[in-house]
């Protein structure tokens, strides 16, 4: 697929994810199996790259790090969770809702029901 294909997708997704866990130094409370589908990966120019695709997860909670020009939009198919910033705030979403973080975010994600998001990170 080029960067400049078109590209439709929902979920279900057919074909197998990505299937990875929390690494065990971020790990907060359970160890959620996540499923990754993947769809494109396009340069952006001056060495960014747009990566999107379907995420599920089990319930469970983690640190989250991102690097200083990464950030993330994602939007809530199914389920619930939450993300914390350092200060312990957070910001919740269900059906429907979208969360941005933004470079450099540090915190922790909690899945609090089996999610399943459309996600859209740059890099």
């Amino acid at each position: 697929m080029s960067a400049y294909d078109l590209l439709a997708f929902g979920h279900p997704m057919p074909g197998e994810p990505d299937v990875s866990h929390p690494q065990p130094d971020r790990r907060i409370t359970g160890n959620p199996r996540r499923e990754t589908w993947n769809l494109l990966d396009a340069p952006l120019g001056a060495a960014q790259t747009l990566s999107t695709g379907i995420w599920r997860c089990e319930p469970g909670k983690w640190a989250i790090r991102f690097g200083p020009t990464e950030r993330e939009i994602f939007t809530v198919l199914q389920g619930r969770c939450r993300v914390y910033r350092d200060d312990g705030s957070s910001e919740e979403a269900g059906p429907g809702q979208s969360i941005h973080l933004p470079p450099g975010f540090t915190g922790a994600f909690e899945v609090i029901e089996t999610v399943v998001k459309v996600y859209v990170i740059v890099e």
